[in-house]
């Protein structure tokens, strides 16, 4: 027993999560030939086989499932010891954040920032894509923290909401006024297919002027505005990132009547097993949203 070391637990509990070596390697951060030692060498310390190596994966033996528990009793306590005994600043930990374009391109920088001054050993991975795949990735445990149109409505999940990213119309300066914008007779750029703000959008849009409309959709944000400042589209779009475009006279938001419904963010990540860092991530998310939306 004195030979038992807290990442070998850890080890052990990642390749039980994961169902491989390779997996729990990945996640880790780790080799898969120093995953199989750290399993191999908790194995000596107990002096039994934890796994039995099948063509499937690997099957926990008898003792293997009996020390799951032990092992999961271990990795809270020294998540406590962490969050209330060791200085921020000697937290050396991997965190793999998976963000929507939405957030990379408004406060994402605000965040890491934020993150990394309270977190300055923290190694971060940074992945953007669309929110149906980001939780994807979530309940696979491919990433550690999505910020994503959500809440993920899974029990496994916890999701911290965050403030709502409302939506404008914008097009590119010269063009007609307010409501005399033609939404039925002009190309309209927005989010990508198979994104929650495009089928709503699509809907609305179906409600109001039938089939006949023409949506262009797109899984960069850039290029929606870009599209829309070279007058070959008008956009509903988000406020913040239209900002600066309208400050410097290439694009102007104008009202044709109504506006799409705000988008709902969350910091979403799973909850068990408890992790403290996470939980701080999610809340500093929080906190530089409400400064910078």
């Amino acid at each position: 027993m004195s030979r038992l070391k807290l990442e070998h637990l850890q080890t052990f509990l990642a390749v039980v999560r994961f169902g491989s070596i390779s997996k729990a390697a990945e996640v880790l951060n780790l080799t898969q030939p120093a995953v199989t030692t750290r399993i191999k060498s908790l194995e000596d310390a107990l002096g039994t086989s934890l796994f039995e190596r099948e063509s499937a994966g690997m099957r926990l033996t008898k003792r293997g499932d009996m020390l799951v528990h032990y092992a999961e009793q271990f990795q809270h306590l020294s998540d406590l010891v962490e969050e209330h005994v060791v200085d921020t600043s000697a937290v050396d930990r991997l965190i793999r954040l998976g963000v929507s374009e939405t957030i990379a391109q408004s406060w994402l920088p605000e965040f890491v920032g934020a993150l990394r001054a309270k977190y300055p050993s923290l190694k971060i991975e940074i992945s953007v894509d669309i929110s149906l795949n980001l939780r994807d990735q979530l309940l696979g445990r491919e990433i550690d923290l999505g910020i994503l149109l959500g809440p993920v409505s899974d029990y496994t999940v916890d999701n911290v909401v965050l403030p709502d990213v409302p939506l404008a119309w914008f097009q590119a300066s010269g063009g007609p006024v307010g409501q005399n914008v033609d939404l039925a007779g002009i190309p309209i750029a927005t989010y990508a297919k198979n994104t929650r703000p495009y089928r709503e959008l699509r809907a609305a849009l179906f409600e109001r002027f039938g089939s006949g409309i023409s949506l262009f959709p797109s899984s960069s944000l850039s290029s929606c505005f870009r599209m829309v400042e070279a007058g070959l589209c008008v956009g509903a779009l988000p406020i913040s990132l239209a900002k600066k475009l309208v400050h410097e006279g290439k694009l102007v938001e104008f009202n044709p009547g109504w506006v799409p419904e705000p988008l709902q963010f969350s910091a979403s990540y799973l909850g068990d097993p408890r992790n403290h860092l996470l939980e701080a991530a999610a809340g500093i998310a929080k906190e530089t949203a409400l400064q910078q939306i």
